[in-house]
């Protein structure tokens, strides 16, 4: 339950920071990774073994999500949102590899697809402290 606690203080606060502070990039990420977090949960097999087959509505989720955020790497002019593209892009090879391998383990199969969204949203926090500090210092132009 406290792992749970955290996750969401995290998300909510990273998404929220984002918004608040974030350039069109970081608006785009935090949306998309807010969004795709809820519509993770609500397409989730409900089925006792659970994440012992293929979960189609959560590829689907990521792929989307996948498509969003290398979308907001491409109109960026910062690296970072390369690598939230790229850690999403890990996630779908868990995907992939379910679909190679049906017997893969339920728990690591889980554990793929669940383990990037912490470093994704780190990265979004990150990025978006880094650009604020070079706005600050008058490297940076204002946000668009």
């Amino acid at each position: 339950m406290v792992r749970l606690i955290l996750y969401y203080l995290l998300l909510f606060g990273a998404c929220g920071y984002a918004l608040w502070r974030g350039k069109i990039d970081a608006r785009i990420v935090a949306v998309t990774f807010f969004i795709g977090n809820f519509a993770t949960i609500a397409l989730r097999s409900n089925h006792a073994g659970g994440y012992s087959a293929l979960e189609t509505g959560i590829f689907l989720v990521d792929v989307v999500c996948f498509i969003a955020f290398t979308y907001a790497a491409l109109i960026s002019d910062r690296f970072w949102p390369l690598w939230v593209s790229g850690l999403q892009l890990t996630t779908g090879f868990g995907h992939i590899f379910r679909m190679i391998d049906s017997s893969l383990l339920p728990l690591a199969y889980a554990a793929a697809l669940r383990f990037w969204g912490y470093p994704i949203l780190f990265i979004l926090v990150a990025g978006v402290w880094r650009s604020q500090r070079r706005l600050a210092s008058g490297r940076e132009p204002a946000a668009a």
